[in-house]
């Protein structure tokens, strides 16, 4: 089970703790969209019992263990496309995006 974070998206995360507290990035899914599952990205504060900690490039991932069904395996990238700037999750799992990006399906876990 792993998540991969990116020196960019490493670095962000960093910075957004630096300014606002925390103890890492808490990434998850909600079930939305046409596709039926989007990402969601918050700052961390806690750490609960079902939760599963990926620390790397001196970064901490916090995942629910029910998201991480969805999502194990993923690399966690941030970038910047003309003036929008996000995150975006590189998921082996997905096998099917939306039109516009924002939800995905993935094959039965």
């Amino acid at each position: 089970m792993a998540i991969t974070v990116t020196e960019n998206a490493a670095k962000h995360i960093r910075s957004a703790l630096a300014k606002r507290g925390g103890i890492g990035l808490r990434l998850g899914i909600k079930t939305v969209g046409c596709s039926g599952l989007a990402y969601t990205f918050d700052y961390a504060h806690e750490v609960d019992a079902n939760d599963q900690l990926f620390e790397t490039r001196d970064v901490t991932v916090v995942v629910d263990r029910k998201s991480l069904e969805f999502i194990d395996g993923s690399v966690l990238d941030y970038a910047r496309e003309g003036l929008n700037e996000s995150f975006k999750v590189e998921n082996p799992k997905a096998t099917a995006m939306c039109g516009c990006g924002e939800s995905f399906t993935v094959a039965k876990v």
